[in-house]
């Protein structure tokens, strides 16, 4: 889908140069001058594979294409830089911290400690992160960050760095809070839930600082549970319904900040069964439609949400930019269900800084889906790998697999997808391998979608995207010993509404024989890229607000809402 990328950072660098403003280089503390054998790492530029950079007196080359973009600093994004080789340097970098914790706080600071790091030289020092921005370098393993405000939640990393510049995965992430400077308790943990049943949702939550008389759980403003300790249980609930929670700690002078939210189900729910017809909708670019209007128009009941994607490091983002909460996104989504709606989230895509390469373990990568599914409460997630960073990286495969295995266990009543390209035939090699691990590893995946576009579809596209979808039905039976029935229940159709990349092209009434084969065989998912694209410009080509054939506003999405 590499349409869909590509014109976030253009239009970003676009921005920055009518706004007039310069990207400058940062410059690490403590970072001693030489003289540059590359040129120093600029924000909002293109660079291409095998370009090198300067950064903090470190050279690095460029290992995927793409208009860099702040948040995106070598050291922070592997999956786009590596160390430059030359002179045998030492490329190694040091281990992750261990178990970042909070040892105390006052109303104005928190005090932090870790477990230290090894190299296979020598750590010197390590990096503290506060939101995602370096606070200071330190060569021990504890830090207090001071000059903060009162009652008042703050969330760190920490990374090792050795002699080289090279700097180790970020810590876990802590999130701790000042004590309130009215005398009111800090800020609790954002709760996590630890269980439910068909009536029952359990949580628990870091204690708060200073002195706390009990805990008061709220879904929206109204209090449903008051407890003395870090746990509750939230009773007398609809089977297979979904709740938000916050948490504030109170005592005799009042409450404290609310918590982080937390989403989560009771059990009960039906088994199987489709998924809502879900058109991708994003709205970082291709001037994205009103959700409510669409769906008034059409009667599509979700939309697929793109992309998450990594905002540095394991720290989960729209697009990598814009913030899960409080955001065009996060206004699109409560539109959506505040019109009796659900939303799939997608993770991934061609290009761009993904969580899969940054994330470097499968407990990481878990965290960080686990803070969408909390800000978000999607009906679905959506994995969609692609490219050589993840779909071709079994590394990055397995770590993705893995993740999904504790995403599905914490979460048992969202649908788990992964989305992944196709040939004409079915799924390649990579996809093969993808299925055949999700097997081998015991990946509750619960539907597994190809994207029969792009794919040398040709002039019958109806008739190549089923032929696409028997390969996988058949990739499906292979790894899985499931009957027809079986396999045709865990697969789902994404296709590429009007003209794609390759000129191919899907009219009104090829989706819908397309559509209506995938009822008829039971397929449990129907997606196509995008409701941004579903409005008619016959002769305009591939571009990223209309589909560049003759066709009615939103006849896709239309026809979609019919499965």
């Amino acid at each position: 889908m590499r349409l869909r990328r590509m014109a976030t950072a253009v239009l970003a660098a676009l921005a920055m140069s009518a706004a007039g403003i310069t990207a400058t280089t940062p410059v690490a503390y403590g970072a001693s001058a030489r003289l540059a054998a590359y040129p120093a790492w600029q924000a909002w530029t293109a660079y291409s594979v095998g370009a090198r950079v300067t950064y903090n007196g470190v050279d690095y080359e460029c290992i995927q294409a793409h208009t860099s973009q702040p948040g995106w600093e070598p050291p922070i994004v592997p999956a786009l830089w590596k160390p430059a080789g030359g002179g045998g340097g030492d490329t190694t970098p040091p281990s992750a911290p261990g178990n970042l914790r909070s040892t105390g706080s006052t109303t104005s600071s928190i005090s932090l400690a870790w477990n230290a790091s090894t190299d296979n030289v020598g750590v010197t020092g390590y990096n503290v992160y506060r939101g995602g921005s370096l606070v200071t370098t330190v060569t021990g393993t504890t830090y207090t960050d001071s000059g903060l405000s009162a009652g008042t939640s703050y969330s760190y990393t920490v990374r090792a760095k050795d002699a080289a510049n090279n700097l180790s995965a970020p810590s876990n992430t802590l999130t701790a809070s000042t004590q309130g400077g009215n005398g009111t308790p800090g800020t609790p943990g954002t709760p996590t839930v630890t269980g439910s049943t068909n009536s029952s949702i359990s949580l628990s939550w870091s204690a708060s600082s200073g002195t706390v008389t009990g805990y008061r759980v709220y879904e929206g403003g109204t209090q449903v549970a008051q407890v003395t300790g870090t746990t509750a249980t939230i009773s007398s609930l609809a089977a297979c319904s979904s709740h938000t929670y916050t948490v504030k700690a109170y005592n005799a002078n009042g409450e404290s900040a609310a918590s982080g939210s937390v989403t989560g189900s009771t059990t009960g729910c039906p088994t199987g069964g489709r998924m809502a017809g879900a058109p991708y909708l994003y709205m970082g670019w291709g001037d994205p439609p009103n959700a409510g209007t669409v769906m008034d128009a059409t009667g599509i009941k979700s939309f697929t949400m793109a992309f998450i994607l990594s905002s540095g490091g394991c720290t989960p983002a729209w697009d990598g930019q814009r913030q899960l909460a409080g955001g065009v996104d996060a206004q699109t989504i409560s539109t959506i269900k505040s019109k009796g709606g659900s939303v799939q989230i997608s993770f991934g895509g061609w290009q761009g800084n993904k969580l899969g390469p940054n994330c470097s373990t499968p407990a990481a990568y878990a965290d960080a889906v686990q803070q969408v599914i909390n800000a978000v409460g999607p009906a679905v997630v959506d994995f969609d790998i692609e490219n050589t960073d993840e779909f071709e990286n079994y590394t990055v495969q397995d770590r993705i697999l893995n993740a999904l295995k504790t995403v599905k266990q914490n979460n048992p009543n969202v649908k788990v997808v992964v989305t992944f390209g196709t040939t004409t035939t079915g799924p390649n090699s990579h996809g093969v391998r993808l299925i055949n691990q999700a097997k081998a590893l015991a990946v509750p995946i619960d539907n597994y979608t190809i994207m029969p576009f792009d794919f040398g579809g040709g002039a019958n596209m109806y008739q190549n995207t089923v032929n696409a979808a028997e390969g996988l039905k058949n990739a499906l039976k292979s790894a899985n010993g499931w009957t027809d029935a079986q396999a045709y229940a865990h697969m789902g159709i994404s296709g590429m509404n009007g003209l794609s990349d390759q000129q191919e092209q899907t009219s009104p009434a090829t989706w819908t024989q397309i559509r209506d084969w995938a009822l008829s065989k039971g397929l449990t998912r129907l997606a196509f890229w995008s409701a941004n694209r579903d409005r008619p410009c016959p002769g305009g080509g591939v571009t990223s607000n209309c589909s560049g054939i003759a066709q009615q506003n939103w006849e896709f999405t239309k026809i979609t809402a019919g499965f």
